[in-house]
């Protein structure tokens, strides 16, 4: 996961994606998503404004990512973003596609090991069956 932290939520509203130039930014390297986020949100009660692009795997932004959101927690508590060692947080995401989310963040920092969990909620928004034959 690549993680940049902007200055303001303009900032990751503007984000777009150049596929040409991420497609050869991870060419070389295990990171084959990129995080942006900031501190200023749509919502008062929440941390954090957070959009995640990984069109590696065929998702060109998602609007709510666990597995980004974990990375998140570990860069945040790493970094002493919020200038200590544990973090428990709300950040929403899919703002910017119309499918706002919000997850929530705990993590903290014992002994060089951080421990995350990742937690939210989700809306149904389509529902199918399987036929066997």
């Amino acid at each position: 996961m690549i993680i940049v932290p902007l200055k303001s939520l303009e900032a990751v509203k503007k984000v777009k994606i150049n596929k040409e130039k991420y497609f050869e930014l991870i060419q070389n390297t295990d990171a084959k998503a990129i995080m942006v986020f900031s501190a200023e949100v749509y919502h008062s009660e929440n941390d954090l404004n957070v959009r995640d692009f990984a069109d590696y795997y065929g998702v060109p932004e998602d609007p709510a990512t666990g597995s980004a959101n974990g990375c998140l927690a570990s860069y945040l508590v790493k970094y002493r973003y919020f200038e200590k060692n544990e973090i428990n947080i709300r950040v929403e995401q899919g703002y910017e596609i119309n499918r706002p989310s919000l997850l929530f963040l705990k993590a903290s920092e014992s002994n060089g090991k951080i421990d995350v969990y990742v937690g939210g909620c989700v809306e149904i928004i389509a529902h199918g069956e399987w036929l066997v034959n």
